[in-house]
């Protein structure tokens, strides 16, 4: 009997329109409000590393052709995931879901030696997409281990990016998920300690459970340099200064986004009145406009800036028509893409774009 191949088959998000309250009705609910705006953070949106994974994704589908498996997602976003699924892309757990030989992607978030190993097993061949600040993590890590290092990696257990890392050194990391857990985690060497975190946490949270890390073992050592990433860093920071003058913030970003989450929780936590997440403008509930005259907006590092665009339309047709950027820092980081698609464009002649980096943004309107 002859048996078929099943292959991983995934559908668009569907954006559901919304039945939406008229405007009018909003704004006779808002009868003292005379003045809104917007106010628009910057940095937002991706990060080079995002660009740089999703760029050498899409290289991969042109040059290689579909399909183009990845084992996760890419970055974490619903909408770049469907455009790249609609390109070709497959998105699969496992290595073991990768028929053999054919070609994965490995995602910006990073992997464990033992996926590397998994991968090579099934004669896969393999782009590795790793955040290059992700892998700096992954090497010192490494570099600790063989130095009997123990170490204490703060972060999310489960999150794709801590499994990667912990994978790096399993015999001697333990995870950190909380400032409780600092006050109860337990080590063999309080002398020979080092802590390391994922690179899309909190800094503020980060902080507070050093501090209670230190507390309990003074001789804690930090990270030769910052693990959480500039994009983070700079995202949260503009938030901050935005959050004490907003009524209202809205964070894109998808759910399974640390950053994007992380961004909701600063805001609150730093004045903001009222703050939410959204991955399309279609879920932006017309009723928290109600009383509001300034509105933050920022998105996550793996947020495309067309969603923040329709975002910022939907708020000017509730009358939030003045738009200012709020610019807290500049960057201008770039990455090379990963070699084996750099081989592959040095090959077929295309060098159109051979780094990942964060464009040009549209102007404010």
């Amino acid at each position: 009997m002859a048996t078929s191949t099943s292959v991983p088959v995934s559908l668009p998000v569907p954006r559901i329109p919304r039945t939406r309250r008229p405007v009018q009705e909003i704004l006779a609910a808002s009868p003292l409000v005379t003045e809104r705006k917007v106010l628009l953070a910057a940095p937002r949106g991706y990060c080079a590393g995002v660009d740089r994974a999703v760029v050498a994704v899409e290289k991969a589908l042109e040059h290689y052709g579909p399909p183009v498996y990845v084992r996760k997602q890419i970055v974490h976003n619903v909408h770049v995931v469907s455009e790249l699924e609609s390109r070709g892309a497959i998105f699969v757990e496992e290595n073991e879901e990768v028929p053999e030989g054919a070609l994965v992607v490995f995602s910006a978030h990073g992997v464990s030696p033992a996926v590397v190993q998994s991968a090579a097993d099934r004669g896969l061949q393999t782009i590795d997409a790793t955040c290059p600040l992700v892998t700096k993590v992954h090497r010192e890590a490494v570099r600790f281990a063989k130095n009997d290092y123990e170490i204490l990696l703060i972060g999310h257990e489960g999150h794709e990016e801590v499994e990667g890392t912990y994978g790096e050194a399993p015999e001697v990391t333990t995870i950190v998920n909380n400032p409780e857990e600092a006050d109860t985690v337990q080590v063999e060497n309080p002398d020979k300690l080092i802590w390391l975190s994922q690179t899309t946490l909190s800094v503020d949270e980060t902080m507070e459970i050093v501090r209670r890390l230190r507390k309990r073992f003074p001789n804690l050592q930090d990270p030769p340099s910052d693990d959480i990433c500039y994009a983070t860093t700079n995202r949260q920071a503009a938030i901050k200064n935005i959050a004490p003058q907003a009524d209202l913030v809205i964070v894109v970003g998808s759910a399974n986004s640390s950053n994007s989450v992380r961004l909701v929780e600063v805001a609150l936590d730093h004045g903001a009145k009222a703050a939410y997440r959204v991955d399309f403008a279609n879920e932006v509930d017309e009723t928290w406009f109600e009383g509001v005259s300034t509105v933050g907006v920022t998105s996550g590092a793996s947020v495309p800036e067309v969603l923040v665009r329709e975002v910022v339309a939907l708020l000017a047709e509730y009358g939030f028509n003045d738009v200012a950027e709020v610019t807290t820092a500049e960057e201008d980081i770039i990455f090379s893409l990963p070699k084996e698609i750099r081989s592959k464009l040095k090959e077929s002649g295309d060098e159109e774009r051979a780094l990942g980096g964060r464009g040009p943004r549209p102007a404010s309107r």
